[in-house]
């Protein structure tokens, strides 16, 4: 009986060891990845980065990690040819089937599900230009976005008739869609300047707009949006996703 008593305090010890050295090791993964996951896509602050699952020696041993999620605060990513950026906040991805190399130098992801936002006023720079004409003495531009409610936004025009611009500015509910790699907001009623019915496609090329957004981190792409009330909410997806290297 005593002999049992110490096999199993043994045991014990042992296991709670492995738990700590467990821990250690992930901690010091995590680290790591955060930091090449930096460098890589040139952040300006270190990204969360937590890895799932128990034991975490177990999973390196069979050289892929379970479950990886990742946590940035804010990524500028390309929005188009002419090498503007656009701001995105506290995009979190989650991370499946992580392969990676021997030498640790590089980690690749099955697949990857995220989500992250917009702000209104970061939208905001794809529609707004200088005042454009709509019809015969008419000029508009679009000076603001907000929640429109019920997954709608609302987008305010500012418009001018011979010159005179309109006491109280107008408003669009417009809805928003991803389209392969663009953010499309699309007027679904259009409005009259001042009892002024200006043509179709005038008005659409003030109220309708888009937004490419591209070079994402780890090559992963927009999936859905949606409206909310202080941006956009988008989703994010994709496969064979860099983390590292």
């Amino acid at each position: 009986m005593r002999a049992l008593r110490i096999l199993l305090v043994v045991v014990v010890i042992l296991g709670g060891l492995f738990v700590i050295a467990d821990r250690l090791a992930v901690n010091f993964a995590e680290d790591e990845t955060a930091e090449k996951l930096k460098a890589n896509e040139g952040l300006a602050t270190t990204p969360d980065v937590s890895i799932k699952g128990f034991p975490f020696l177990t999973q390196v041993a069979g050289g892929e990690l379970d479950d990886v999620e990742v946590g940035i605060k804010e990524y500028e990513a390309t929005a188009g040819t002419g090498g503007e950026k656009i701001r995105i906040q506290d995009l979190q991805a989650n991370m499946k089937g992580v392969a990676f190399s021997s030498d640790f130098s590089s980690a690749t992801a099955a697949d990857a599900t995220g989500s992250a936002s917009i702000s209104y006023a970061e939208l905001l720079k794809a529609a707004k230009s200088e005042p454009n004409r709509v019809g015969p003495g008419v000029t508009a531009q679009v000076v603001g976005l907000s929640d429109g409610g019920n997954g709608k936004i609302k987008v305010t025009v500012e418009a001018s008739v011979l010159g005179t611009k309109l006491p109280q500015p107008l408003t669009v509910l417009s809805s928003v869609a991803v389209e392969g790699d663009t953010v499309r907001v699309h007027a679904d009623t259009l409005p009259s300047f001042g009892g002024v019915r200006a043509a179709e496609n005038e008005v659409r090329s003030i109220t309708d707009f888009q937004q490419k957004i591209d070079d994402l981190p780890g090559g992963i792409k927009l999936d859905k949006v949606e409206a909310a009330a202080d941006g956009v909410e988008i989703s994010v997806k994709g496969s064979n996703v860099r983390l590292a290297g």
